[in-house]
């Protein structure tokens, strides 16, 4: 036994740092792997389609400039359709038949929840996923790093200064009945604390539910005047339009999960005057910034549609991965990414985000956010980032 030891010890010495490569799957010498599960057939399939373009367009970009270090980047996408059993065949898929080395951009909450142990069953990173749960970098894990300040903090924050904007005397609440809505609820209540107030009435609604008749009656009764919605698109669209052609018309403010062109797009006029909280903004193709002019109308161009925020996110996550495993050089692995992360900044970019810090305790880049509200059918920033 000793001997075949010595042999495999002085085989792996002679290969040098092919020796390496070993450590982490995904990491060959001309090629690093990156998975992504999005929804591509399910009810969040526009943030989906969007995200995986948006990473596809760095991809592309680093690898038409000869790549990271000399490898090309590859990117696998596999489709939960926001079924979180369906994420748990897709992490399967990726981690032990494509061999990513890195899982970035996974959206959904419950999602990621039941894909992580996959993942870090075979040391595989759940790099910026595209959720604002608290779930995402508590409780720590050396494998997780979140870039989106939480659902919770972004409301938490964000209502005390609309209750006093809007001199609202009812706050009220309609969510989603899972980890993501209850996030949301849970920032309205809490935030509702710091100034002596209390939610008025609250309401949910199962996640694929279409109808939000009930519950906008039920708002109406309680006579709300600012109501906090802890929902997505067709929910956002689906709720303030019922209210809308009730006669109900509270001041409403969603979260990041509502911020999206795709609410005025498909909610049209109705929509105007709602509010939600954001970081990066809707890169419009029309867009005051030139930077964010240029690359809105590359995208358009390349794949035919506008581009939304979910787009930006995508390319942004993809651009932060190229940024640490530059800086991991010739020997990247998972420990070699993990202790260049550990002690990165990110700067803030031409979508507006706010800067990033990680250390090896520290996994939530940022903890601000800030307001944007629908103005003649267009997302507009309202407000500066809201520190907690």
């Amino acid at each position: 036994m000793k001997t075949l030891t010595a042999i495999a010890l002085a085989a792996s010495l002679a290969l040098g740092t092919g020796a390496a490569f070993a450590q982490s799957q995904g990491v060959s010498k001309d090629e690093i792997r990156i998975g992504t599960i999005q929804d591509l057939s399910g009810p969040v399939a526009g943030f989906g389609k969007q995200a995986r373009n948006g990473m596809q367009l760095r991809v592309d970009e680093i690898n038409e400039q000869g790549g990271v270090n000399g490898r090309k980047l590859k990117l696998f996408v596999e489709d939960s359709g926001f079924d979180p059993k369906r994420a748990v065949l897709a992490a399967q898929k990726l981690v032990n038949q494509d061999k990513i080395f890195i899982m970035a951009g996974h959206i959904g909450t419950p999602h990621n929840m039941a894909a992580m142990p996959v993942q870090f069953e075979k040391n595989v990173i759940n790099f910026f996923p595209i959720t604002a749960a608290r779930e995402m970098y508590e409780p720590f894990h050396k494998l997780k790093y979140s870039f989106a300040a939480t659902y919770y903090d972004q409301i938490r924050m964000a209502l005390p200064k609309m209750v006093k904007d809007k001199g609202a005397k009812k706050v009220c609440s309609m969510y989603q009945d899972d980890e993501f809505g209850l996030e949301v609820e849970r920032g309205a209540e809490a935030g509702l604390k710091t100034i002596g107030m209390e939610v008025a009435e609250k309401t949910s609604y199962k996640r694929g539910a279409t109808d939000f008749s009930s519950q906008v009656a039920k708002l109406k009764a309680a006579n709300c005047d600012l109501v906090v919605l802890g929902t997505i698109i067709r929910e956002t669209i689906g709720a303030v339009g019922e209210a809308r052609k009730t006669g109900f018309n509270p001041t409403f403010l969603g979260s990041s999960a509502a911020y999206t062109d795709l609410i005025h797009k498909l909610g049209g006029k109705p929509m105007d005057g709602v509010y939600a909280t954001m970081t990066v903004q809707n890169p419009y193709t029309d867009d005051q910034s030139q930077p964010v002019r240029f690359w809105a109308n590359k995208y358009k161009t390349k794949f035919n549609e506008d581009p939304t925020v979910f787009s930006a996110y995508g390319y942004e996550i993809v651009d932060a991965f190229i940024q640490v495993a530059q800086k991991a050089g010739n020997n990247l692995t998972t420990d070699s990414f993990i202790k260049v992360m550990d002690s990165t900044t990110f700067e803030p970019d031409m979508f507006g985000s706010p800067k990033q810090t990680f250390t090896a305790t520290k996994r939530l880049g940022n903890d601000q956010s800030r307001l944007s509200q629908i103005v003649d059918g267009k997302w507009k920033v309202v407000s500066d980032y809201l520190a907690p």
